[in-house]
């Protein structure tokens, strides 16, 4: 066939800024670290079934938190011979993870509360309900240094999504702590957990669904590959688009492969419309794209066109 495939890889950084976030996290593992380690204590000096369930919720937190600042560190690992992309992917794999210890979490946190509410123990309900309350300062304050970036990059959404979710919980476990002061319905505890884990249940389960998505190369929900095609066949020159491929790097890049029909005088405009195609496709929110003339009297037959496969696509990037 003799088509010029085009190698460049674009390199305009144009993925969101998130270097503060560095501190975010830091914080945030700090202060979870020594809340669970407060709220261990009490559990066991009073005897709290709740407050240890949620001492290891919040653990699971921590380590959630550590795994997306590790992602974050090995995302600005420069590319190798071995690893091409680098290790922009270890975001999404972590995003990914951060998804299923939440739900793991929510399922622990369930069977405690069934297991606890046929067999309700005496507990200090005051105690539980200052603790909590201190709980609901600790993971607002964590969820605040996140939330103006959740909507830029899926692993900042877990770590807001783990500490509003936190939070939640404690103020749960305040308002079950004041009415077991009051009335010693010591039931409560466990009644006002399940009614909690629906409602993470709720809020977690698209975070998961999109984390999935972007593991198997799953094109990005904001993104509709219709409007992508059409963008494209604005381009002067270009008479038709076919084997388009868009797929996430990491959790805050977007990439793309297509073949280009083109007419044959704008062969030798070829880099000009790669140029228009490539700011086109920044507006897009896709930041890494490769493409591949074929002259229209040239176009290739299905035969020859499957041969290119997905995973071969994604090595003409870079």
């Amino acid at each position: 066939m003799g088509h010029s495939h085009d190698h460049s890889g674009h390199h305009h950084d144009h993925a969101p800024k998130l270097d503060h976030l560095n501190t975010a996290f830091f914080v945030g593992i700090v202060l979870n670290l020594a809340f669970v380690v407060i709220e261990a204590i009490v559990g066991l000096a009073q005897n709290s079934l709740s407050l240890l369930t949620d001492a290891g919720h919040n653990l699971s937190d921590v380590a959630s938190l550590a795994l997306a600042l590790l992602a974050f560190k090995l995302s600005k690992m420069r590319a190798s011979n071995t690893y091409t992309y680098g290790y922009r992917r270890s975001t999404i794999v972590v995003s990914l993870l951060n998804a299923v210890i939440l739900v793991a979490a929510v399922g622990i946190i369930a069977y405690e509360a069934i297991l606890r509410i046929g067999h309700p123990e005496p507990i200090s309900g005051i105690t539980v309900a200052w603790v909590a309350f201190a709980g609901i300062a600790v993971n607002g304050v964590t969820a605040w240094l996140f939330i103006k970036d959740k909507e830029k990059d899926l692993n900042v959404k877990g770590a807001y999504m783990h500490m509003a979710v936190d939070a939640l919980v404690s103020l749960g476990v305040v308002v079950s702590g004041i009415i077991i002061y009051f009335t010693k319905w010591y039931w409560i505890d466990s009644a006002v957990s399940l009614i909690i884990v629906v409602a993470i249940i709720a809020g977690t389960w698209q975070l998961l669904m999109d984390s999935i998505r972007l593991e198997f190369d799953g094109v990005p929900k904001q993104m509709d590959v219709e409007n992508i095609k059409q963008e494209l066949l604005k381009a002067e020159g270009v008479k038709d688009v076919h084997h388009l491929h868009v797929w996430a790097l990491s959790t805050t890049e977007n990439a793309l492969t297509a073949h280009l029909v083109l007419d044959a005088g704008s062969m030798s405009n070829f880099n000009n419309i790669k140029k228009d195609l490539r700011h086109r496709l920044e507006h897009l929110e896709i930041q890494h794209s490769t493409f591949e003339p074929e002259l229209s009297e040239d176009h290739c037959t299905q035969t020859v066109c499957t041969l290119d496969t997905p995973s071969e696509q994604h090595d003409h990037d870079h």
